[in-house]
């Protein structure tokens, strides 16, 4: 098994190209449960099979039932668009078995690692002291963050490990940071928002009202909400958080990539108060999954929450001030390097095709809002603020919508699912592809 098999690396490195030189890629369909499992039927037992065999299962059965995120007509959630370097490194990091533990036994991926961590911290504004790791993603990178939070206020404030403490977030925060405080242990102040956007004003309101005994420790803001792209107002936020004391973090899994526009730059105002903030780099700055990263304003703090203390361990936990280890930052402990191919694209393209790129969807949205306003049949339900579009059918109820949504699905238009906006199902759409066009928005809104 551990042997090199040229017809074996021959077969997959001419599958890889086949799937690189895909232009455009195909949306392909959902699977369906028997056929998937009458294909995989026999496959694992005793002897194994013929590797051609089993490429050849996968390249004509499984792959086409995996609709590509990486196409340009993938406009539903938040799709990816990987670079062409991104993916061929990622592929350098499996094969070669790079991770990403220690400093000790990863110091030229963590450098390469951290070179990019740094990047994403000048454009944010943070103090040269931050820093941080990658981890799978913005859930991950949520709950590695508000653990060092609700630790550090423990420790300030002299309270035990199981006193009550709780989260300033809004009624428009994303389900990882609900899910995260379940985990952790810390409950909500959820603060009733302005226009879907978090204020300042908004918490200072719910702060001078709140009457329950249990500490508030911190407040999320979101760069960019899933649903609509709405930054919060991160600077009033910021400046309440530093009045009262609290720990500020920015989850902006999808919309901090916008940091590198500087169409919009000026809403991320305030991001440089930050004590963490999350990015995901395999949503908006085209890296493979999963990439996430985790910045702290002062990483020592994360350090001493996240550090974990084994006999075998001792060896990578030195104070040389050069050393870095990732596992210093966030819950994990194995990781493979996942920011390595973010800094071989980033190193290849240059930061002002990233730029080009992340504005190439910020133009596309705009577009979109300006066809669907001259649309006889359609309502553009908000100005677009990053690159999420919403909008309506006029006449329209769920069924049409989920209906309509197969049909271009069907008929590889566009993958394009209905959402829901104040108790209404809604159309959406998420651009983040610099390969889609107008004209396909205009293909696909002639179908309503």
């Amino acid at each position: 098994m551990h042997t090199y098999d040229a017809r074996l690396a021959d077969l997959v490195f001419d599958y890889m190209r086949e799937r690189l030189q895909l232009d455009p890629v195909p949306l392909d369909h959902p699977g369906e449960r028997t056929k998937l499992e009458n294909a995989l039927s026999g496959l694992l037992t005793a002897h194994g099979h013929d590797p051609a065999q089993v490429l050849s299962i996968y390249a004509e059965q499984l792959a086409p039932a995996v609709i590509s995120c990486d196409s340009p007509r993938f406009l539903s959630f938040i799709p990816a668009a990987p670079t062409k370097a991104a993916l061929l490194f990622d592929m350098v990091v499996s094969c070669a078995s790079l991770q990403g533990i220690s400093w000790l036994e990863a110091a030229g991926a963590i450098a390469a690692e951290n070179q990019v961590l740094r990047l994403i911290a000048d454009l944010a504004g943070m103090p040269s002291s931050a820093g941080g790791c990658f981890v799978t993603g913005g859930s991950a990178g949520n709950l590695s963050a508000l653990v060092v939070a609700r630790d550090t206020a423990r420790r300030k404030r002299g309270l035990g490990p199981y006193d009550r403490v709780r989260f300033a977030v809004s009624d428009q925060a994303h389900s990882s940071v609900t899910n995260t405080l379940r985990i952790i242990g810390v409950e909500a102040l959820v603060v009733p928002t302005t226009d879907h956007r978090f204020t300042g004003a908004d918490l200072r309101a719910a702060l001078a009202r709140d009457t329950d005994g249990a500490p508030v420790i911190g407040v999320v803001a979101t760069a960019g909400t899933t649903n609509a792209g709405i930054v919060d107002d991160l600077a009033g936020l910021a400046a309440a958080a530093s009045d009262f004391d609290l720990w500020f973090h920015v989850d902006g899994a999808y919309g901090g990539a916008g940091l590198f526009a500087p169409s919009v730059r000026a809403k991320y105002d305030g991001i440089e108060h930050a004590d963490s903030f999350v990015v995901d780099p395999h949503k908006w700055l085209f890296a493979p999954f999963d990439c996430a990263a985790v910045l702290y304003r002062q990483p020592q703090l994360a350090k001493s929450v996240h550090t974990q203390d084994a006999s075998y361990l001792d060896v990578i936990h030195t104070d040389a001030p050069e050393e870095w280890n990732p596992t210093d930052y966030a819950y994990h402990l194995t990781r493979r390097a996942r920011g390595l191919p973010l800094w071989f694209s980033l190193a290849v393209h240059g930061t002002n095709a990233y730029r080009d790129a992340v504005e190439a969807a910020l133009s596309t949205a705009r577009e979109t809002a300006d066809l669907i306003r001259r649309h006889p049949d359609l309502e553009l339900i908000r100005e677009p603020e990053l690159s999420a579009v919403l909008f309506r059918r006029k006449g329209w109820g769920p069924e049409e919508y989920y209906a309509w949504s197969r049909r271009l699905l069907a008929g590889q238009v566009a993958f394009v699912t209905p959402t829901s906006w104040e108790g209404e199902t809604v159309a959406r759409f998420a651009f983040l592809h610099p390969g889609t066009t107008t004209a396909m928005v205009e293909e696909i809104l002639d179908t309503v």
